[in-house]
C-alpha cells in the first residue's frame, strides 16, 4: 500500500492513518508531497479526484479522506483489531473520531497542527477554549473508564487515538491550560515511537507554508 501524505510538519488529516498504521506495524510506502509545490493539487489529483491528502492506493482501489482510509484499513486488517473489539464501545470510538473528524472548527483554525513549533498562549480565545474543555473531557471520560484496560482512549490503542493525535500535538504547541488527567494522555501519546518518527520527519522538512504560519514570519 501506499499513502500519500502533505508536510508532516502540518498536516494534520495525513498524520491520522499514517500514525495508525505505522503503529500497528503495518507495512506501506509513503510519498510527501509538499503544500509548496505549485503544482501540489494537480500532484495529488494523479491519485484522487479530489486533489487533497491523504490518499491511500492499495493496488487498483483509491481510497481518500482520513476517515475513509482508517475503515479500510481496518476492515482490511481485522486481526489487528484497530477499532475496540465490544460494540458499544466500537460504536462510541466511532462517533468520537467523526466528531474530531468533523468538528472543533475553531480550535482547527486558531491552532493549526505545526509540530516543530513551540508558541504558547498563541491562538487561544473563549471559542477555542469551548472546544479545549470538550476535548478534555472526553479524553478524561475515556481514560477514567477504560485506567484498567491501558493508557489510550479505550484502553489499547485505536483508531480514536489516531484521530485525535493531531490535538495532541496542537496542545504541545500552543500549552492551552488543561487538567491533570488530559496531561497524562499527552505524555502517553508523545511517548509513542510513531509520534517521534513524525515529529523528527516534520523536522528535517525545513518547509515553511506561510498560510500555516500564523504566528511567525516567514525566515530571512
Amino acid at each position: 500500500m501506499k499513502l500519500v501524505i502533505g508536510n508532516k510538519n502540518y498536516s494534520s488529516w495525513s498524520l491520522r492513518p499514517w500514525l495508525l498504521m505505522r503503529h500497528a506495524g503495518i507495512d506501506f510506502v509513503e510519498e510527501r508531497i509538499s503544500f509548496n509545490a505549485p503544482d501540489f493539487t494537480a500532484q495529488v489529483r494523479r491519485y484522487s479526484p479530489v486533489g487533497k491528502v491523504p490518499v491511500l492506493v492499495d493496488g487498483d482501489i483509491v481510497v481518500w479522506d482520513s476517515l475513509a482510509i482508517v475503515e479500510y484499513v481496518a476492515e482490511k486488517y481485522a486481526s489487528f483489531h484497530l477499532w475496540p473489539a465490544r460494540p458499544a464501545e466500537r460504536a462510541l470510538a466511532r462517533a468520537l473520531c467523526a466528531e474530531v473528524h468533523a468538528g472543533f472548527d475553531t480550535l482547527r483554525s486558531m491552532m493549526g497542527m505545526n509540530v516543530t513549533a513551540r508558541l504558547p498562549g498563541h491562538g487561544w480565545n473563549v471559542a477555542v477554549q469551548r472546544d479545549i474543555d470538550r476535548i478534555s473531557d472526553i479524553w478524561t471520560t475515556q481514560r477514567e473508564a477504560n485506567a484498567a484496560a491501558g493508557p489510550f482512549l479505550f484502553g489499547r490503542f485505536s483508531a480514536a487515538d489516531a484521530f485525535f493525535a493531531p490535538v495532541v500535538f496542537r496542545f504541545n504547541t500552543y500549552q492551552p491550560d488543561l487538567p491533570a488527567s488530559v496531561h497524562d494522555y499527552l505524555r502517553t501519546m508523545l511517548a509513542l515511537p510513531a509520534m517521534h518518527a513524525w515529529l523528527h520527519d516534520a523536522a528535517l522538512e525545513n518547509e515553511f507554508v506561510v498560510e500555516d504560519e500564523p504566528y511567525r514570519l516567514p525566515p530571512a
